[in-house]
């Protein structure tokens, strides 16, 4: 499990394509201590699973299924990705509970900067509309954040300076994907009404 609390980023440098899936090597020197194979890392939000630590590169395999669902088809070499390491007894909760399991990716509509911040508006894929609510919660390439305004087909994100800062959020541009993943919460709890209903 995850927070949403994305330690930093770090660079793709290498992808290769095998049989029907994708390896990612990436540079993960900050993020390395007591990282073994088989531990589970969030890259900009996708849960991977460590297959190999080669110094400061490590190598994740991504199936077919992730590479249609989030945005690791559209990465190149080169690429910065948010990192989470997964969730540890004790740790401070600062975000909210993720899984790492991506819904979907979505377009951004609007960037405009606010001072030190920055807005961001993004479609609202059909597949997600009904998690979507003002003040609720969602992770946006693995970034905890909290929904501003809604409309019919898109929400609005206030990003602050220090996640600017920290994350990849700020690089993005108009046009540009990111992942969706609303919290098991939520979905619960829409699910549950959805069915009463």
């Amino acid at each position: 499990m995850f927070t949403g609390i994305v330690a930093g980023t770090a660079e793709i440098t290498r992808i290769i394509e095998k049989k029907e899936i994708r390896s990612f090597s990436i540079d993960l020197g900050p993020y390395l201590e007591n990282l073994t194979v088989g531990a589970s890392v969030s890259i900009d939000g996708v849960c991977l699973t460590v297959v190999s630590i080669n110094g400061d590169i490590v190598d994740f395999d991504v199936i077919d299924e992730t590479l249609r669902r989030t945005t690791m088809s559209m990465k190149e070499e080169g690429d910065n990705v948010n990192i989470e390491r997964s969730l540890k007894f004790g740790d401070e909760l600062g975000g909210h509970i993720l899984s790492g399991h991506i819904m979907t990716k979505a377009r951004i509509l609007e960037i405009e900067d606010r001072g030190e911040g920055v807005d961001i508006i993004i479609e609202i894929p059909e597949d997600v509309n009904p998690y979507i609510m003002e003040k609720g919660y969602i992770a946006v390439d693995g970034i905890s954040l909290t929904i501003g305004s809604v409309s019919n087909n898109s929400f609005e994100l206030h990003i602050i300076p220090e996640t600017l800062r920290v994350t990849t959020i700020g690089q993005k541009d108009v046009g540009e994907f990111v992942n969706l993943e609303i919290d098991s919460q939520t979905q619960s709890i829409v699910q549950t009404i959805m069915r009463r209903k």
